[in-house]
Protein backbone atom coordinates (compact mmCIF):
# COMPACT_ATOMS: atom_id res chain seq x y z
CA UNK A 1 0.00 0.00 0.00
CA UNK A 2 0.83 3.64 -0.26
CA UNK A 3 2.86 4.58 3.04
CA UNK A 4 1.64 8.54 1.72
CA UNK A 5 -1.97 7.64 1.87
CA UNK A 6 -2.63 10.03 4.88
CA UNK A 7 -1.25 12.92 3.66
CA UNK A 8 -4.04 13.44 1.40
CA UNK A 9 -7.82 13.96 2.43
CA UNK A 10 -8.81 9.71 3.62
CA UNK A 11 -12.07 9.07 4.48
CA UNK A 12 -12.38 6.44 7.41
CA UNK A 13 -15.47 4.26 8.32
CA UNK A 14 -17.19 4.53 11.40
CA UNK A 15 -18.73 2.92 14.77
CA UNK A 16 -19.02 -0.47 14.22
CA UNK A 17 -20.43 -1.48 17.83
CA UNK A 18 -22.81 0.60 18.04
CA UNK A 19 -24.61 0.56 14.89
CA UNK A 20 -24.61 -3.30 15.19
CA UNK A 21 -26.60 -2.62 18.22
CA UNK A 22 -28.81 0.19 16.45
CA UNK A 23 -29.68 -2.64 13.56
CA UNK A 24 -30.85 -5.77 15.94
CA UNK A 25 -27.74 -6.90 17.38
CA UNK A 26 -28.58 -8.97 20.63
CA UNK A 27 -25.98 -7.98 23.30
CA UNK A 28 -24.41 -10.31 25.64
CA UNK A 29 -22.28 -9.20 29.01
CA UNK A 30 -19.24 -7.02 27.93
CA UNK A 31 -18.62 -8.93 24.75
CA UNK A 32 -19.96 -5.61 22.43
CA UNK A 33 -19.36 -6.26 18.45
CA UNK A 34 -17.60 -9.81 19.45
CA UNK A 35 -21.63 -11.23 20.36
CA UNK A 36 -22.28 -10.27 16.24
CA UNK A 37 -18.76 -12.54 15.51
CA UNK A 38 -19.83 -15.38 17.93
CA UNK A 39 -22.97 -15.84 16.36
CA UNK A 40 -23.63 -16.55 12.21
CA UNK A 41 -26.62 -14.83 12.28
CA UNK A 42 -24.90 -11.64 12.63
CA UNK A 43 -22.40 -11.92 9.90
CA UNK A 44 -23.95 -10.93 7.72
CA UNK A 45 -24.93 -7.80 9.53
CA UNK A 46 -21.33 -6.77 9.80
CA UNK A 47 -20.85 -7.23 6.15
CA UNK A 48 -23.46 -4.83 5.71
CA UNK A 49 -22.49 -2.44 7.95
CA UNK A 50 -18.94 -2.40 6.44
CA UNK A 51 -20.95 -2.29 2.67
CA UNK A 52 -23.04 0.99 3.97
CA UNK A 53 -19.95 2.94 5.22
CA UNK A 54 -17.97 2.40 2.27
CA UNK A 55 -21.14 3.22 0.13
CA UNK A 56 -21.34 6.60 2.43
CA UNK A 57 -17.60 7.32 1.37
CA UNK A 58 -15.53 5.31 3.81
CA UNK A 59 -12.27 4.50 1.67
CA UNK A 60 -10.57 2.33 4.59
CA UNK A 61 -12.82 -0.15 7.07
CA UNK A 62 -11.59 -1.01 10.39
CA UNK A 63 -11.72 -4.56 11.33
CA UNK A 64 -14.60 -6.06 13.88
CA UNK A 65 -11.75 -6.76 16.60
CA UNK A 66 -12.10 -3.98 19.47
CA UNK A 67 -13.66 -6.23 21.56
CA UNK A 68 -12.08 -9.69 20.55
CA UNK A 69 -8.84 -9.34 22.98
CA UNK A 70 -8.29 -11.82 25.46
CA UNK A 71 -8.82 -9.99 28.44
CA UNK A 72 -12.69 -9.25 27.56
CA UNK A 73 -13.14 -12.64 25.68
CA UNK A 74 -11.76 -14.11 29.42
CA UNK A 75 -14.02 -11.91 31.36
CA UNK A 76 -17.05 -12.98 29.32
CA UNK A 77 -16.11 -16.69 29.45
CA UNK A 78 -15.59 -17.38 25.44
CA UNK A 79 -11.44 -17.35 25.24
CA UNK A 80 -11.83 -20.53 23.80
CA UNK A 81 -13.20 -18.92 20.87
CA UNK A 82 -10.20 -16.17 20.53
CA UNK A 83 -8.77 -17.69 17.04
CA UNK A 84 -12.09 -18.20 15.54
CA UNK A 85 -13.09 -14.78 16.22
CA UNK A 86 -10.20 -12.59 14.98
CA UNK A 87 -9.78 -14.92 11.92
CA UNK A 88 -14.05 -14.45 11.34
CA UNK A 89 -13.12 -10.52 11.65
CA UNK A 90 -10.44 -10.79 9.18
CA UNK A 91 -12.88 -12.79 6.72
CA UNK A 92 -15.53 -10.77 6.64
CA UNK A 93 -13.40 -7.68 5.93
CA UNK A 94 -11.37 -9.81 3.12
CA UNK A 95 -15.54 -10.35 1.84
CA UNK A 96 -16.01 -6.73 1.70
CA UNK A 97 -12.24 -6.16 -0.43
CA UNK A 98 -13.79 -8.53 -3.11
CA UNK A 99 -16.65 -6.53 -3.58
CA UNK A 100 -14.33 -3.05 -3.07
CA UNK A 101 -10.92 -3.86 -4.47
CA UNK A 102 -9.36 -0.41 -3.70
CA UNK A 103 -11.14 0.13 -0.21
CA UNK A 104 -8.03 -0.51 2.52
CA UNK A 105 -8.69 -2.91 5.47
CA UNK A 106 -7.21 -1.40 9.01
CA UNK A 107 -6.49 -4.41 11.30
CA UNK A 108 -8.10 -2.79 14.49
CA UNK A 109 -5.41 -3.81 17.51
CA UNK A 110 -7.24 -2.27 20.74
CA UNK A 111 -6.01 -1.57 23.85
CA UNK A 112 -5.76 -5.07 25.01
CA UNK A 113 -7.01 -4.70 29.05
CA UNK A 114 -9.54 -1.66 29.88
CA UNK A 115 -10.90 0.50 27.84
CA UNK A 116 -10.03 4.24 28.16
CA UNK A 117 -7.53 3.27 30.81
CA UNK A 118 -3.69 3.10 30.64
CA UNK A 119 -2.39 -0.79 31.24
CA UNK A 120 -0.11 -1.06 33.33
CA UNK A 121 0.34 -5.11 33.31
CA UNK A 122 4.01 -6.38 33.09
CA UNK A 123 5.05 -5.91 29.67
CA UNK A 124 5.62 -8.94 28.23
CA UNK A 125 1.84 -9.96 28.82
CA UNK A 126 0.82 -7.06 26.99
CA UNK A 127 3.26 -7.34 24.26
CA UNK A 128 1.97 -11.48 23.82
CA UNK A 129 -1.36 -10.22 23.59
CA UNK A 130 -1.06 -7.64 21.30
CA UNK A 131 1.49 -9.83 19.39
CA UNK A 132 -1.28 -12.99 19.11
CA UNK A 133 -4.24 -10.80 18.02
CA UNK A 134 -1.63 -9.32 15.40
CA UNK A 135 -0.37 -13.06 14.27
CA UNK A 136 -4.02 -13.76 13.07
CA UNK A 137 -5.11 -10.56 11.70
CA UNK A 138 -1.75 -9.85 9.82
CA UNK A 139 -2.74 -12.26 6.40
CA UNK A 140 -6.26 -10.25 5.82
CA UNK A 141 -5.01 -6.91 6.18
CA UNK A 142 -3.12 -3.50 4.47
CA UNK A 143 -2.05 -2.18 7.98
CA UNK A 144 -2.45 -2.17 11.61
CA UNK A 145 -4.47 0.49 13.25
CA UNK A 146 -4.06 0.56 17.30
CA UNK A 147 -7.20 1.76 18.60
CA UNK A 148 -7.97 4.05 21.17
CA UNK A 149 -4.47 3.33 23.29
CA UNK A 150 -3.95 5.39 26.64
CA UNK A 151 0.12 5.74 27.30
CA UNK A 152 3.20 6.13 24.99
CA UNK A 153 3.93 2.43 26.90
CA UNK A 154 1.36 0.91 25.17
CA UNK A 155 2.03 2.44 21.65
CA UNK A 156 5.54 1.43 22.09
CA UNK A 157 4.75 -1.84 23.28
CA UNK A 158 2.47 -2.46 20.24
CA UNK A 159 4.54 -0.93 17.97
CA UNK A 160 7.33 -3.70 18.86
CA UNK A 161 4.62 -6.57 18.79
CA UNK A 162 3.62 -5.81 14.79
CA UNK A 163 7.54 -5.86 14.13
CA UNK A 164 8.16 -9.05 12.26
CA UNK A 165 4.97 -8.61 9.90
CA UNK A 166 6.64 -5.55 8.41
CA UNK A 167 3.59 -3.46 8.12
CA UNK A 168 2.72 0.00 8.68
CA UNK A 169 0.50 1.31 11.22
CA UNK A 170 -2.00 3.90 12.25
CA UNK A 171 -1.94 4.91 16.02
CA UNK A 172 -5.11 6.30 17.47
CA UNK A 173 -4.50 7.74 20.71
CA UNK A 174 -7.32 8.39 23.42
CA UNK A 175 -7.92 11.67 25.48
CA UNK A 176 -11.04 11.39 27.07
CA UNK A 177 -10.84 14.87 28.51
CA UNK A 178 -8.55 17.71 28.89
CA UNK A 179 -4.89 17.48 27.06
CA UNK A 180 -3.12 14.73 28.47
CA UNK A 181 -3.46 10.66 27.88
CA UNK A 182 -5.60 9.04 30.55
CA UNK A 183 -1.52 8.10 31.66
CA UNK A 184 -0.85 11.83 32.32
CA UNK A 185 1.20 11.63 29.04
CA UNK A 186 0.91 14.52 26.32
CA UNK A 187 -0.10 12.62 23.30
CA UNK A 188 3.48 14.47 21.26
CA UNK A 189 5.28 12.01 23.40
CA UNK A 190 4.21 9.52 21.49
CA UNK A 191 6.15 10.65 18.52
CA UNK A 192 8.57 12.33 20.24
CA UNK A 193 9.50 9.63 23.05
CA UNK A 194 9.36 6.59 20.27
CA UNK A 195 11.80 5.33 16.87
CA UNK A 196 9.20 5.55 14.31
CA UNK A 197 9.74 3.63 10.91
CA UNK A 198 6.63 2.65 9.38
CA UNK A 199 4.39 5.51 10.85
CA UNK A 200 1.27 6.10 9.00
CA UNK A 201 -0.07 8.88 10.91
CA UNK A 202 -1.33 9.62 14.05
CA UNK A 203 -5.43 10.41 15.07
CA UNK A 204 -7.38 10.83 17.93
CA UNK A 205 -9.62 8.02 18.56
CA UNK A 206 -13.29 7.95 20.16
CA UNK A 207 -12.62 11.57 21.20
CA UNK A 208 -15.86 14.25 21.02
CA UNK A 209 -15.37 16.92 18.74
CA UNK A 210 -15.06 19.26 21.31
CA UNK A 211 -12.00 17.66 23.31
CA UNK A 212 -10.43 17.17 19.39
CA UNK A 213 -10.58 20.89 19.21
CA UNK A 214 -9.54 21.58 22.41
CA UNK A 215 -5.64 19.36 21.20
CA UNK A 216 -5.58 20.51 17.25
CA UNK A 217 -2.66 22.72 18.08
CA UNK A 218 -0.72 20.66 19.71
CA UNK A 219 -1.10 17.52 17.20
CA UNK A 220 -0.14 19.65 14.60
CA UNK A 221 3.48 20.36 16.20
CA UNK A 222 3.87 16.34 15.56
CA UNK A 223 4.94 16.35 11.75
CA UNK A 224 3.26 13.69 10.62
CA UNK A 225 -0.25 12.94 8.78
CA UNK A 226 -3.46 13.49 11.61
CA UNK A 227 -6.88 13.32 12.23
CA UNK A 228 -9.53 11.67 13.96
CA UNK A 229 -12.35 9.35 14.81
CA UNK A 230 -14.96 11.13 16.78
CA UNK A 231 -17.92 9.51 18.38
CA UNK A 232 -21.31 10.72 19.49
CA UNK A 233 -20.88 9.87 23.21
CA UNK A 234 -21.72 12.21 26.21
CA UNK A 235 -18.54 11.27 28.04
CA UNK A 236 -16.11 8.56 27.83
CA UNK A 237 -14.77 9.22 31.32
CA UNK A 238 -17.22 7.50 33.34
CA UNK A 239 -17.28 7.30 36.87
CA UNK A 240 -16.15 5.19 38.74
CA UNK A 241 -14.48 3.84 35.38
CA UNK A 242 -15.72 2.55 31.87
CA UNK A 243 -15.29 -1.14 32.63
CA UNK A 244 -16.51 -0.66 36.08
CA UNK A 245 -20.08 1.03 34.80
CA UNK A 246 -20.30 -1.69 31.58
CA UNK A 247 -20.16 -4.67 34.25
CA UNK A 248 -22.67 -3.04 35.95
CA UNK A 249 -24.96 -2.94 33.01
CA UNK A 250 -28.40 -4.14 32.78
CA UNK A 251 -28.35 -3.65 28.95
CA UNK A 252 -25.12 -4.58 27.66
CA UNK A 253 -25.08 -1.06 25.84
CA UNK A 254 -22.12 1.49 26.69
CA UNK A 255 -24.14 4.34 25.87
CA UNK A 256 -26.87 3.57 28.61
CA UNK A 257 -23.71 4.60 31.03
CA UNK A 258 -21.76 7.22 28.40
CA UNK A 259 -25.41 8.51 27.60
CA UNK A 260 -25.45 9.80 23.35
CA UNK A 261 -25.28 12.81 22.16
CA UNK A 262 -28.42 14.18 20.34
CA UNK A 263 -27.14 17.07 19.35
CA UNK A 264 -24.07 15.46 16.78
CA UNK A 265 -26.43 14.74 13.76
CA UNK A 266 -24.53 14.48 10.57
CA UNK A 267 -24.77 18.20 9.61
CA UNK A 268 -23.00 19.24 13.11
CA UNK A 269 -20.74 16.82 12.65
CA UNK A 270 -19.85 18.20 9.28
CA UNK A 271 -19.28 21.40 10.44
CA UNK A 272 -16.83 20.06 12.64
CA UNK A 273 -15.32 18.07 10.31
CA UNK A 274 -14.71 21.07 7.77
CA UNK A 275 -13.13 22.95 10.45
CA UNK A 276 -10.44 20.29 11.71
CA UNK A 277 -9.68 19.85 8.01
CA UNK A 278 -9.18 23.43 7.39
CA UNK A 279 -6.65 23.47 10.41
CA UNK A 280 -4.54 20.49 8.62
CA UNK A 281 -6.59 17.19 9.27
CA UNK A 282 -6.35 14.45 6.49
CA UNK A 283 -7.80 11.73 8.39
CA UNK A 284 -11.51 11.62 8.81
CA UNK A 285 -13.44 9.40 10.26
CA UNK A 286 -15.65 8.08 13.37
CA UNK A 287 -16.18 5.78 15.88
CA UNK A 288 -18.91 4.99 18.66
CA UNK A 289 -22.51 6.44 17.42
CA UNK A 290 -21.32 7.71 13.92
CA UNK A 291 -23.44 6.30 11.80
CA UNK A 292 -23.38 5.73 8.01
CA UNK A 293 -25.25 9.11 7.52
CA UNK A 294 -21.88 10.98 9.31
CA UNK A 295 -19.31 9.53 7.29
CA UNK A 296 -21.45 10.27 4.56
CA UNK A 297 -21.47 13.93 5.27
CA UNK A 298 -18.01 13.63 5.76
CA UNK A 299 -17.13 12.57 2.39
CA UNK A 300 -18.44 15.98 1.26
CA UNK A 301 -15.17 17.03 2.33
CA UNK A 302 -13.49 15.18 -0.51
Amino acid sequence: MDKNIFKNLTILDGGMGQELLARGMEPSGTLWSTNALLHEKYHKLILDIHLDFIKAGAEIIVTTTFTTRKSRLRDNKVLDKYEYLNKKAGEIAQKVKKIHPKVLIAGGLPPQNLTYEADDRDEDEIRENFNSQAKLLNPYIDFFYFDVLSSVREVRIAIESIKEFGKPYLIGAHISEGKNLPSGEKVTNIIKDIKHENLLGLILSCVSPENYELNIEEIKKLGVPFGFKLNAFVTTNPKPNYTGAYNKSKTGNPNEFLGVRKDLTPDKMYEFAKKFKDSGATIIGGCCETRPSHIQAFSKLK
